[in-house]
């Protein structure tokens, strides 16, 4: 049999080295708080960018995810507790940051009865006690399905429901665990039904295998249910355990999706090579906003 060979990665794969005051204060922060942050646990790329410009995406319901998809660098296995008192920590941190733009995740957590969505809504609330001015954002699995967990989250009101499609449809059993390609779609447009006020937002990597047609492909399926706001960046293989790298996109290429997504009416596109579903977050709020203003003005 042969064996795989590792593509190099390429000169435009470079990650911002910035480790001053701001990056080890929050990494302090975070461990006196017991909190966890996806920024971490994922080994994001645009850590240490991002924590020196005092932002940070924090992931509650623990560091175990109940899934194991062959993307993702969060341990799996089965969770063991649930912290009742997690969501005002979470809210006395981004008050301790002063954050303006807030972003909530977690691991998935099969193992709860609404998955979580209780601890998502009332970590919201509880970041709108201490921060009213503070835009709030979650990013959510997708409950398996259900929409009694759904309705709760929303309820919260966050400023953005964000949840990732990841891949193409044919590559999603692949490269996810559990998770299903319309029922990602399903859940986004359920939550227009249920606010249409709120923005809503999902991303997917490249290079795990699909084909170009297949990424306009995705596009037009989010834009048929609606969602407003895509992020699109490079897959980098966090372990040898981990789905290969099957292609290193360009910049270039990049630049052609968003003219694309641009063109078929999202109101924000974020794309770029080392772009994460949360990176430049607090731009996608003002972008989302301004399109909606000028909707409305165009309809008046």
């Amino acid at each position: 049999m042969s064996k795989k060979v590792k593509e190099a990665k390429p000169d435009w794969i470079r990650i911002k080295l910035t480790t001053g005051d701001n990056y080890q204060e929050i990494k302090s922060m975070m461990r006196s708080k017991t909190l966890h942050t996806v920024c971490e646990e994922a080994r994001c790329p645009n850590i240490y960018e991002c924590w020196a410009n005092r932002t940070a995406t924090f992931m509650i319901l623990g560091d175990i995810c109940t899934r194991a998809c062959r993307f993702c660098a969060v341990n799996t296995g089965m969770p063991t507790e649930l912290d009742l008192q997690e969501p005002e920590r979470v809210a006395e941190a981004a008050e301790n940051m002063n954050l303006k733009h807030c972003v909530v995740t977690s691991v998935a957590r099969d193992d709860l009865k609404d998955g979580g969505a209780t601890i998502f809504a009332e970590t919201v609330r509880a970041i709108r006690r201490r921060l009213p001015f503070c835009s709030v954002e979650v990013l959510i699995p997708d409950f398996m399905g259900d929409l009694e967990s759904l309705r709760i989250v929303m309820d919260a009101k966050p400023d953005i429901l964000n949840h990732n499609i990841e891949t193409v449809e044919r590559m999603s059993d692949k490269v996810r665990a559990k998770a299903k390609y319309h029922r990602s779609l399903e859940l986004l447009q359920r939550a227009k039904q249920l606010n249409p006020a709120i923005p809503t937002k999902s991303s997917i990597m490249l290079g795990v295998g699909e084909e170009w047609d297949e990424i306009l492909q995705t596009m037009d399926d989010l834009r048929k249910v609606d969602c407003d706001i895509m992020t699109i960046g490079q897959y980098l293989q966090p372990s040898e355990k981990h789905l290969f790298v099957q292609k290193y996109y360009p910049p270039e290429d990049f630049a052609k999706l968003k003219e694309e997504g641009l063109q078929r009416g999202f109101s924000h596109v974020e794309s770029g090579p080392m772009v994460r579903s949360s990176y430049q977050a607090h731009e996608q709020v003002k972008s989302a906003a301004q399109h909606k203003e000028e909707s409305a003005l165009s309809q008046a």
